[in-house]
């Protein structure tokens, strides 16, 4: 694919670790079983280890390819709320080449995390940090990062699990929501306001980025106007365990 490219990461600069106590985000307990179907986007029926069928929430409303297949053993979260129809919550996916997170909450987390912990240099010096910020269109953005002066910096995060060959993309499904925070990001840029793209690769077996033109080409179109017009992009993979996850690393991106 031509066009523009990311900034190479350095071998250095990709496997430096953050102390675990501050970078990472542990899993709570996480119970075992194995896929039998996802289905109505949000629903996801799980044979657990110790005989159990059960209903778990899927946290993901993407087509989730390749990281649905029935018969992987997936891992679940349990929540004994009284407000929850549904007290399991899908984690992780096990693949051939990687573990693999599907809540599309966790990238928001995780983010939020780091850059509270200043393991994120780009986003580094900012007194203030407010999640879901609401804009007055009425959408909201992910995080608004700001100081008592005037810098500011609007961040937009989305989750990809989607990778083949090494390469990750986005979207796994036509995303008219993704396209409209493109363009509020694009409205928002001033001389005082920064804008971001930030993607989370779910997994650790990426090599590159690209936007998955393929699927949905006007998000791609949409992704690349955003970049000349100055808004920033930045893609990071994870180091994943049934522990934890952290970020490992900003990977290279080809637009």
């Amino acid at each position: 694919m031509a066009g523009k490219q990311g900034r190479k990461i350095s071998n250095d600069e990709r496997g430096s670790k953050y102390p675990a106590e501050e970078a990472c985000l542990p899993w709570p307990e996480l119970i075992r079983g194995r896929l039998v179907k996802r289905y109505k986007r949000f629903l996801a029926d799980v044979v657990l280890d110790d005989g159990r069928e059960v209903t778990a929430h899927c946290a993901n409303s993407g087509r989730m390819t390749t990281c649905s297949e029935p018969g992987s053993p997936v891992y679940l979260s349990y929540h004994d709320s009284p407000k929850r129809k549904l007290k399991y919550t899908w984690e992780l996916i096990e693949m051939p080449t990687s573990l693999v997170g599907v809540n599309t909450l966790v990238p928001n987390r995780l983010v939020h995390h780091a850059i509270r912990q200043g393991q994120l240099k780009p986003f580094r010096g900012f007194e203030h940090i407010k999640p879901e910020k609401k804009l007055e269109s009425g959408s909201r953005l992910d995080l608004f990062l700001w100081n008592e002066e005037a810098d500011r910096c609007f961040i937009e995060i989305k989750n990809c699990t989607l990778v083949t060959d090494g390469v990750a993309s986005f979207p796994d499904a036509v995303t008219t929501r993704g396209q409209k925070h493109l363009r509020e990001l694009q409205h928002l840029l001033d001389k005082e306001t920064r804008c971001a793209m930030v993607f989370l690769v779910q997994r650790c077996d990426v090599n590159r980025f690209e936007p998955a033109d393929l699927i949905d080409p006007e998000y791609g179109r949409e992704l690349r106007k955003a970049i000349d017009k100055g808004v920033e992009m930045y893609v990071y993979d994870v180091n994943i365990t049934l522990d934890s996850i952290e970020i490992r690393g900003e990977i290279p991106f080809q637009l």
